[in-house]
């Protein structure tokens, strides 16, 4: 099992008052695919010539920390059924499940209805830090229905106005939603999607682990 690195202790109060995980059911399903807690206080937890392009992959080495820099510091969460912002981050493409979903910003259930959600104050594709994405399995668009399936070594494409960047699967495993360790900050550049587990319920948490790979440039 792959271990993630915990950030500095000051932070570590964060994610204790964060502490069941999201990426759920939907705000128009039955009440079993519904979070029943707040996950702010919870004690648990998109001429006529036609010119062609080509795609040039760069294998440049991993993004590294800047001297004195510090990790990102995931933020507290709202409500499950709190209105946020839209705010578009990018786009996620999984090839080995023909998966191309617009990725938002937050994590509610109105916005994961919308596609898949960016966990704020998480790492940004490309950077240092993990960045953690959540997702539905069975409900609206539904982009991480088929997560269990993926194996190590199979390719995740985040792509934002920085660039597209290619994660690697690691490993996968089930957690319960009180472990929030999942969302701590790496001193690498690393991928963490979830998803509720079993489809239909949201007694534990699917998790899909991987790391940066390279990135690629038009």
């Amino acid at each position: 099992m792959r271990f993630h690195s915990v950030i500095a202790s000051a932070t570590l109060g964060i994610f204790m008052s964060v502490v069941a995980l999201s990426g759920c059911g939907s705000s128009d399903e039955n009440a079993t695919e519904l979070s029943s807690t707040s996950l702010a206080t919870s004690s648990t937890l998109p001429t006529t010539t036609s010119t062609s392009t080509t795609t040039t992959t760069i294998y440049a080495g991993p993004p590294t920390l800047a001297p004195g820099a510090s990790l990102p510091v995931p933020e507290p969460l709202p409500s499950d059924n709190a209105v946020e912002p839209e705010i578009i981050i990018g786009e996620i493409v999984i090839p080995a499940l023909m998966v191309s979903q617009t990725i938002y910003q937050g994590m509610s259930l109105p916005t994961l209805d919308k596609g898949v959600g960016y966990w704020p104050g998480t790492a940004m594709p490309g950077y240092v830090g993990n960045v953690v994405l959540g997702g539905h399995r069975v409900s609206k668009k539904k982009p991480f229905r088929n997560i269990d399936q993926l194996v190590a070594g199979d390719e995740i494409y985040l792509t934002t106005s920085d660039g597209t960047f290619v994660y690697s699967v690691t490993e996968q495993l089930v957690v319960e939603p009180t472990e929030t360790w999942i969302i701590n900050q790496t001193d690498t550049a690393t991928l963490t999607l979830f998803a509720c587990h079993p489809p239909h319920s949201t007694k534990q948490r699917l998790v899909v682990f991987a790391d940066y790979l390279r990135k690629e440039t038009v």
